[in-house]
């Protein structure tokens, strides 16, 4: 191996290190403190360490776990994809150590292709870029498309439980008829699904409420939750808060919607401008245009 190529390696690997230490240093330097974290009520606190996939492999004797849990470490990002994997569902197909592994592959594929294509060491910038892929390319439509389904219905899922409830059912007992009496069981029954196990197995209801608004990331769901949990606490009629919870929902959800149809004219200016009047133009003037260059105008 010529010397040209020893030294071009040499950077490459210099290169990508120290990419990755820039990334790691600027990911470190703005995440939030453990104290602020546990001050706000962080989501591996609730679901309880044990729950860590990086957890099980603190006292493993393999090295593939010690090099995974290395990485984790040292890229911060044991909560993160532990978050992540929470609000994707918690899919068998999947778990947070193979989201590791997907990371690091991209994050070492890229700048290798980009080297391929280029030969060029400074190709190695797009490690941090590579890593950080999967979460916009993969997981982010994901997780924003599973959410999509649980709000869809969940203010029909409220008036029924609050007609339930008016009933003289309790509102477990309600969710749980709701969820049995569902034709089709979408994310949100699936959820719902996962917190009366839950009470089951012995949980507090408040835990397992606050689970469930900490495994679906949407605000509608921690309000609702917080509205149960002050009913409890203060003693106050659930039914006509759940009322008016799914209307204030519902008129909120009309208000986007007219909102999106009023922006609608204006976001068509660009594709007209870009598509529509260069070709109209082109239309009119090229024959015109085509008389000047062959011989002039016949007038």
């Amino acid at each position: 191996m010529s010397p040209d190529k020893i030294t071009s390696a040499v950077l490459v690997i210099i290169s990508m290190v120290g990419s990755f230490a820039a990334f790691t240093a600027v990911q470190r330097f703005f995440a939030p403190r453990e104290e602020a974290r546990s001050a706000i009520g962080d989501i591996s606190d609730m679901e309880g360490k044990e729950t860590s996939a990086f957890s099980k492999l603190e006292n493993s004797a393999n090295f593939w776990d010690k090099l995974d849990l290395f990485f984790a470490k040292q890229l911060g990002m044991e909560k993160k994809l532990d978050e992540t994997y929470m609000l994707l569902g918690s899919p068998s197909t999947t778990n947070p150590l193979k989201m590791l592994h997907l990371k690091l592959v991209a994050g070492l594929a890229l700048p290798v292709i980009s080297f391929v294509l280029t030969a060029s060491p400074f190709c190695v910038i797009f490690a941090p870029l590579g890593f950080l892929l999967p979460d916009a390319a993969i997981w982010a439509g994901r997780i924003r498309n599973r959410q999509e389904s649980i709000i869809r219905n969940f203010p029909t899922f409220v008036d029924l439980g609050a007609l339930m409830i008016e009933s003289g059912l309790d509102y477990m007992t309600a969710f749980d008829r709701i969820v049995k009496i569902a034709p089709v069981k979408t994310g949100l029954e699936l959820e719902i699904e996962k917190t009366i196990n839950e009470v089951q197995l012995g949980y507090a209801r408040r835990d397992a409420l606050r689970r469930l608004s900490l495994r679906t990331g949407l605000q509608e769901v921690r309000s609702f939750v917080g509205l149960i949990v002050q009913s409890d606490e203060l003693g106050t009629s659930l039914v006509e808060l759940m009322r008016n919870y799914s209307a204030d929902m519902r008129f909120r959800r009309l208000n986007k919607a007219e909102k999106l149809a009023a922006q609608a004219s204006t976001k068509m200016l660009i594709p007209l401008f870009i598509f529509i009047f260069p070709t109209v133009f082109i239309l009119m003037l090229a024959p015109m245009i085509m008389d000047l260059v062959t011989g002039g105008m016949p007038f």
